[in-house]
């Protein structure tokens, strides 16, 4: 309970905690959220991590100059974090195979399995990419890929596009405005914003499923 409350802490207030960590390991801040990014994707048991709202508050700390870090830096090694995180969660999916799903986790489900098949088959690979702007879902998307039947060079490709977008988008948003008096002065308002932003997509899918179930 007490590490839950904690992550859910540095989740909400998450600027302060990076000022605190750039301020005690400085350049060092670099491997520390390039470790977050790579397990919040790269690991399926590790989707509780912060990524948007991580990425964003980092583009803010960057913005100030006594930060002593760089963005262009900072945006490629999360970048490389990204994409070598769902690179490695796609292969553990791969080598595990379709027995994950076997009913022997609790949490991977066969139907999970068909449901995101047939998701792939609608959308196509760009999946991975509006996966990564969903919380829990970037996790759980190249894991589920490797299991299924995408191929590894048309998930690669799709997963450097996401990666980039993902990556670039929310660290410059913040970057040029995380700053701002407004946004400054309502930071976890803007984080819980964001998660819910973020959430939003499949709370609309799940409503529509339902929506369609009742009419059936």
């Amino acid at each position: 309970m007490e590490i839950i409350q904690s992550i859910i802490d540095f989740i909400l207030h998450i600027d302060k905690h990076l000022v605190e960590i750039v301020s005690e390991y400085q350049t060092w801040t670099y491997l520390i959220l390039f470790l977050i990014i790579f397990a919040e994707t790269g690991l399926v048991v590790t989707p509780f991590l912060p990524g948007d709202s991580l990425l964003f508050a980092a583009g803010a700390i960057v913005a100030k100059e006594e930060s002593g870090l760089n963005i262009f830096l900072m945006a490629a090694i999360l970048i490389i974090a990204a994409i070598l995180g769902d690179m490695v969660n796609y292969l553990i999916g791969d080598y595990i195979g379709p027995r994950a799903f076997s009913g022997k986790y609790k949490l991977l489900k066969k139907e999970y399995l068909e449901k995101t098949q047939a998701f792939y088959v609608k959308h196509g690979g760009k999946t991975i990419i509006y996966a990564r702007f969903i919380p829990i879902i970037r996790t759980f998307a190249p894991f589920v890929a490797g299991v299924g039947t995408m191929s590894y060079s048309k998930f690669a490709s799709y997963n450097v596009i996401g990666g980039v977008l993902w990556v670039v988008s929310f660290l410059f948003i913040g970057f040029f405005f995380g700053n701002l008096p407004i946004i400054k002065q309502n930071f976890t308002y803007v984080i819980f914003a964001i998660i819910l932003l973020s959430l939003l997509p499949p709370v609309i899918e799940l409503l529509k499923g339902k929506s369609k179930t009742v009419k059936a």
